[in-house]
């Protein structure tokens, strides 16, 4: 805390909290204005120029990336920007469209956030909403939005957005709301720091309430297992129990009720009253429940192959973390609690000092399974994917020879190798962008304005465009490590 700061009374610092915010608002808008102009400079049509037709082969086209009558961008300039500013492709690309959306379609609303007189991440939040709406009739959401969003409440103004958004064009409201239906899904979100992870779904309303029923009814019959739990944690528990079907189909069978009794709450865990029959389901006969209970039902769980990532001592102690791909970090007591009851298969240890190299152009699942442990994921700088379901990338491009001569050997390797996503082996490839593998897990990034990157297992860090040409010039297999 500054010194400054400590000699103003309360008048003083509420007058500076005042200026700071809305130096903090002028400087997002001053963040939206530099894409802008960055678009207006990557505005014009690359197919329409001599090498048009390269430009459309290779995907440099223009992309409308705002709403209807905002002009297009350059695909491949989207790149170096998100670069520049230390931010991923699709966080600058979901940026650039709402600076477009503000100027040019939501215009009082602009003018209102340019004099810092809103919350931009709310008239960011409205761009978005609008986006849909045809050029002719979005001017009905920016009207009242412009009224009343440096004014009211944030949850108002986005309320009244909302209906505007919707009055704006009734009919392609009810299409889009019939294309929602369709796009049901289940999912998984991110892990959290407590091995927790949040399960999202969107499905019919007589399916949601089936499920939540069934999960109530677990819920109930696994109660006594659990007496400290909150009724809560009970059905997330339930929940559980709906990923192991074999599991839970014993379970409800065993618990059923009797059609002919249905005060029966009896469960397996505690010994029923000689003068009650046993409570079984009434459509299941004894002999075929008999049959269920000495059926092994191992082989229907399901199969999930697990890359769990931990240090040896923690084998040793017992005691440590322990790093599951697709799930998160966790401690050794959690994985234990996680693979209980499983079948486990554990594969080989994979010893990544090895330097593996192969003559042809294709990457064998080998490798790309030794590069991803190395490299962790994709190897574009500031890149946040993790995923194994990306491209194996030559860093040095690979030469394939010609009629006169065969391909060099040995240009595929753990010495040349690196995942990339789609998009960034695209714009590697085809858009002027140079890498070079310069060590185990370690690449060197010039872009084609002359920015330099260096990633390693410590991250991405910016270096000197010169460092950066010293280092991809450098002789066939010498790697520098400048100071």
């Amino acid at each position: 805390m500054g010194s400054d700061l400590l000699d103003l009374d309360a008048d003083g610092l509420l007058a500076a909290a005042t200026e700071a915010e809305a130096a903090s608002r002028l400087a997002e808008v001053h963040k939206l204005e530099l894409l802008s102009a960055w678009a207006v400079l990557h505005s014009t049509d690359p197919t329409e120029g001599p090498d048009g037709h390269m430009a459309r082969r290779v995907g440099n086209v223009l992309r409308q990336v705002g709403g209807d009558g905002t002009p297009g961008v350059q695909d491949f300039c989207l790149g170096e920007i998100a670069l520049a500013r230390g931010a991923g492709v699709t966080a600058t690309s979901n940026m650039l469209a709402d600076v477009l959306d503000l100027e040019h379609r939501l215009p009082l609303t602009w003018a209102v956030t340019r004099r810092g007189e809103c919350e931009v991440w709310v008239a960011r939040r409205v761009a978005r909403l609008s986006r849909h709406l045809p050029a002719d009739k979005v001017g009905v959401v920016d009207s009242a939005v412009s009224r009343m969003i440096a004014s009211e409440s944030v949850g108002r103004v986005l309320e009244v957005a909302e209906a505007k958004v919707i009055e704006a064009d009734t009919a392609l409201h009810e299409e889009r709301c019939e294309a929602e239906r369709r796009r049901r899904y289940v999912g998984p979100g991110r892990t959290d720091e407590f091995g927790l992870r949040t399960l999202i779904a969107r499905l019919e309303a007589g399916d949601a309430a089936a499920v939540d029923a069934i999960v109530h009814r677990v819920g109930e019959i696994i109660a006594p297992r659990h007496p400290d739990d909150t009724p809560d944690e009970l059905r997330a528990l339930a929940f559980g129990w709906l990923a192991r079907p074999a599991e839970l189909f014993a379970l409800l069978v065993e618990h059923s009720m009797s059609a002919n009794d249905p005060d029966a709450d009896a469960l397996f865990d505690e010994p029923e009253p000689e003068s009650q029959a046993p409570s079984r389901a009434f459509a299941f006969p004894a002999d075929l429940l008999d049959a269920l209970r000495d059926l092994d039902l191992r082989p229907l769980a399901p199969k999930v192959v697990l890359h769990v990532h931990l240090h040896e001592a923690a084998l040793h102690s017992g005691d440590g973390v322990a790093r599951i791909e697709g799930f998160g970090p966790v401690t050794i007591a959690r994985l234990a609690e996680l693979l209980r009851g499983s079948i486990i298969k554990i594969q080989p240890v994979k010893d990544l000092s090895n330097r593996v190299r192969y003559t042809a152009y294709e990457h064998p699942e080998s490798l790309r399974d030794q590069v991803h442990l190395v490299t962790g994921g994709d190897y574009w700088p500031w890149a946040g994917s993790t995923s194994r379901k990306v491209d194996l990338d030559h860093p040095v491009p690979y030469d394939h020879g010609d009629e006169t001569r065969d391909p060099p050997p040995d240009q595929t390797g753990s010495h040349n190798s690196g995942p990339l996503g789609r998009r960034h082996h695209r714009w590697k490839t085809h858009a002027g962008y140079r890498s070079r593998q310069c060590g185990e897990g370690r690449y060197v990034w010039l872009t084609p304005h002359g920015q330099g990157f260096l990633v390693d297992h410590t991250g991405t860090h910016r270096i000197h465009p010169e460092k950066a040409r010293m280092i991809l010039d450098a002789p066939v297999g010498v790697d520098i490590y400048p100071a």
